[in-house]
């Protein structure tokens, strides 16, 4: 069967950085290039001079306006509206440019600062929304750390997204429970993130590991996971806790300090392209997350034969997960039963194989094969509309 030959941008920030949209922009990138031969470009904003931290085709282009909004990151309030403004305006002229010269098929955005002005370049192609965070998540602010200026500001941005979300051909959102965030829309269309290491073994589930893969920031729950291994640790005294993360970790290791936990057994790593291989060597994924887009590193792990504790924060585990079936999902915040859970799947080596056999069997739906069809089909189904 012929494959029609699109052309399609992706614009997202950054792909400089082991982020979880950095990872599957990339992937999703390289599929359509190297499977589909599709003309696939990515244009960036951040990162000017630095290389993709994951692996990309040559087939794949990459474009940087050069704009650099984080700088911006730490700046008095007014000072950062001001100088947002400008780059905005900026982001807005050369991104048009770049799309009259490309004349994409698809422009996929996935919703950071292009979402306001897409939809208004008049380039012809059609345009995809691709949301990878909770409604309680976008445009998130802290209220408590805010003066009324700044709540004003952020009571209008936050308004302002079902109009500017309601102007995509198509929202695609991550689950079922992201669906049904956003009643208000007529234009959302489901597809999972997919998984896109190649995984040709399995964790043999007998190292006494317990792995966490993410970033360190408060939406992961990392102090809740510190708290719980400070139960943990004293009932499973040859059990070691790794996390791998990107992010500053410094706040974590005091918090370790204080809660005395033995640094010989619980470390703090940074983030990594490729850890396959430190899925294959734990045996139990925690998932302690306050909430989730989605979850990859979950269906990552179940893939590699691991059970999985997390959390049952909004959209996330539960869509992809069953509590007693190929982990444990625990109501939010009961640090205590976390940490029963998590000790009962280390001292049951039995229970460890059965929840991983089922996880195995559960992440094969999100195969990048089966999800790049799926956005194959949407491509179809929005150029035949054209």
């Amino acid at each position: 069967m012929r494959i029609p030959k699109y052309k399609i941008v992706f614009c997202t920030p950054a792909i400089y950085s082991a982020g979880g949209v950095e990872r599957i922009v990339s992937s999703k990138a390289n599929y359509f290039a190297d499977q589909f031969g599709y003309d696939v470009t990515i244009v960036v904003t951040e990162g000017q001079g630095a290389i993709s931290f994951f692996t990309l085709s040559d087939k794949v282009k990459i474009i940087n306006l050069c704009l650099n909004f984080e700088e911006l990151w730490g700046m008095p309030f007014w000072k950062k509206v001001v100088l947002y403004i400008g780059k905005q305006r900026q982001y807005k002229k050369r991104l048009k440019t770049i799309l009259h010269d490309v004349h994409p098929d698809i422009t996929i955005s996935t919703l950071r600062r292009e979402a306001n002005f897409i939809n208004s370049i008049d380039d012809g192609s059609i345009k995809i929304g691709e949301l990878h965070l909770p409604r309680s998540n976008y445009r998130k602010n802290d209220a408590k750390k805010s003066n009324i200026i700044k709540k004003l500001f952020y009571k209008w941005w936050v308004s302002d997204v079902v109009n500017v979300f309601g102007r995509f051909d198509k929202l695609v959102v991550l689950t079922n429970n992201a669906a049904l965030e956003w009643p208000e829309l007529k234009n959302i269309y489901l597809i999972p993130d997919p998984m896109s290491l190649a995984i040709s073994k399995f964790s043999s589930l007998d190292n006494k590991r317990v792995i966490a893969v993410g970033r360190y920031s408060f939406e992961k729950g990392y102090d809740m996971l510190l708290k719980i291994w400070s139960i943990v640790e004293k009932q499973c005294t040859d059990w070691r806790l790794d996390v791998y993360a990107m992010g500053d970790p410094t706040p974590y290791v005091k918090m370790m300090t204080e809660l005395c936990i033995d640094r010989n057994r619980c470390r703090l790593n940074a983030g990594m392209s490729n850890v396959l291989d430190e899925y294959l060597q734990s045996s139990i994924l925690v998932q302690p997350s306050r909430s989730e887009g989605f979850g990859l590193v979950m269906v990552e792990a179940m893939a590699c034969g691991l059970p999985v504790v997390a959390f049952d924060c909004e959209n996330g585990p539960r869509s992809i997960m069953r509590d007693g079936e190929d982990g444990f999902l625990i109501p939010m915040f009961d640090i205590n039963l976390f940490a029963s859970r998590l000790v009962a799947l280390m001292h049951n080596e039995s229970l460890r194989y059965e929840m991983g056999k089922n996880g195995r069997i559960k992440s094969e739906q999100y195969g990048i094969e089966k999800v790049a069809l799926q956005w194959k089909q949407l491509f179809d189904e929005l150029m035949k509309k054209r």
